[in-house]
Order: structure tokens, then sequence, then C-alpha cells
């Protein structure tokens, strides 16, 4: 006798939150539906793709990876092993980008992942001309991906940081760079594990990437043009005094909902 939807959760071995999304993406069904139903049997083939999804997950593998998918400042996100899965932490960064980014500006993100950031400011800001770099060819494909299908104009250039854009220069730079310390004890825990380490840390002391984006952003910089930076919960003051050692003024660091320091910015008057 096959197993009730209700069993399949049950005996799972996985947090009941988890099995049920991941019935719910077999099933192709809403929750409602599911409290509805969760006594009919499973099908063979139902109860099979759950099994092998339940035990990736209990494996540790992220929902977001199983599912192919994240949300995002509202907006369904594809990811894969290729790119970071995006946190809301993240999107404070896309709001402080929406409050600064001037009329009709040029916008740029460095290190894009999936996207979700340059995507999600040009769907909230039609008016800005918004480009996106990133180092890997894979992570580019996603981000194309993702801007297809949310129907999003933005511009995708494989480069190591600033590389593919010399000469240019913008309104507003935005980045949320590798910032994980190498020695942490987090990069072999939870989620983490299985994201891609490039993305994670900069294999140094966190502040490698951060430091060569602040010194490189003022030629890149219109005068009066803001960068920000995502960066760690223990990295705000390094920020600042990096983004003060490069001639940045109006510097400052903004807190996440969870009161952690999350990003630092400052503007380009020189």
């Amino acid at each position: 006798m096959l197993p009730t939807y209700r069993e399949l959760i049950q005996s799972s071995q996985i947090e009941r939150f988890d099995a049920q999304v991941l019935l719910l993406h077999v099933l192709q069904k809403n929750r409602a539906w599911l409290i509805a139903h969760d006594d009919e049997a499973a099908t063979s083939l139902e109860a099979a793709q759950f099994s092998a999804l339940a035990r990736r997950r209990y494996d540790g593998e992220p929902v977001a990876y199983l599912l192919g998918r994240r949300e995002f400042y509202g907006r369904d996100f594809i990811v894969n092993s290729s790119v970071l899965i995006p946190r809301p932490d993240t999107e404070l960064l896309v709001e402080l980008a929406l409050e600064r980014a001037p009329e009709n500006g040029k916008v740029i993100d460095l290190g894009t992942g999936s996207g979700c950031i340059p995507i999600t400011i040009k769907l909230e800001r039609p008016d800005l001309i918004v480009s996106a770099l990133d180092l890997s060819g894979d992570a580019l494909a996603v981000a194309q991906a993702n801007a297809q299908a949310l129907h999003a104009d933005v511009r995708l250039l494989q480069s190591d940081w600033f590389a593919a854009v010399q000469g240019e220069v913008f309104d507003l730079i935005v980045s949320n760079p590798p910032y994980i310390h190498s020695d942490d004890e987090h990069l072999n825990q939870g989620d983490l594990r299985f994201e891609p380490t490039g993305a994670l840390t900069d294999g140094h002391d966190g502040l490698h990437h951060l430091r060569s984006i602040i010194n490189a952003a003022p030629a890149h910089l219109q005068r009066g043009a803001c960068l920000l930076l995502e960066h760690g919960w223990d990295q705000g003051a390094a920020c600042r005094e990096l983004l003060q050692a490069a001639g940045f003024s109006d510097v400052q660091t903004w807190q996440d909902l969870g009161r952690n320091d999350r990003v630092s910015g400052g503007c380009w008057r020189e």
C-alpha cells in the first residue's frame, strides 16, 4: 500500500516545514490543497520523487537548490549550485540602491551571481541603466536566465571586477562580494557547505575583495556618486575605515533587520 501525503511527510526524517515544501514542489500544488488532501495516497512516482529530494535534504543540501529557486524582493529567482542563495539581508542593499540611484542613472553590480540585485533594481526602477559583472560564466548563465524570465533589461558581462568596463563611469556601484574569512568555521556548516566557495570567501581575511573594490571604484564613479557594499556583521568598522582612507565622504554603515552591520558605503566627491 502506498503511503499518504501525511505519512510521507512524517517519515521523511527532515524538518516538517522542509518536507512540506518539497512535497508541494513535487505535487505542484499549494499548501491549502495539501491540507485538504493529506490523507490521500501518493502515487508511486510522487513518493519516489519526494523520497529522493528528502534524502538530499537530509544530507544537508539547501532547499533552494532542491527547488531550483529562491524568493527575493517578492520575486522567484532561479538558483543552482553555481550561485549564492539570495538572502533577505541583501534586500537592504537593494533598498539603499533604489534610494540613492539618480533618475536615469547608470548602475553596476559587481559579482552578481544569480543577478537578484541588478534585476530587482531594474524592475523597481525601469528608468535606470543597469549592468552586472561576474567572473563565473556559470553564474552569468543563471543571471541571464533570471533576466529573461523576469523580463529585465540588464547588461551582463563576464569580468574580474572592473576589468570589462575600463573607462566607464557610473552613478552608483553596488556589490555583495565574497567577504567570509577563509578560516571561518561556518564555511563547513549548514547550507554554506553546498554553495560555491568563491562566492562566499575571498580566501584571505574577508576584506580582500572589499578592499579591492573600494580602491578601484573611484575611477568608475561620477562626482557625488555612491558606492554601497554588503559585508559581514563584524566588518562595518573596517569597511568605513577603508572607505575613508580611499577618499570617500558621507561614509556610514546600515544595519539589517537583525540589527547587525550589513551595508557600508560612501560618496565620491574628489
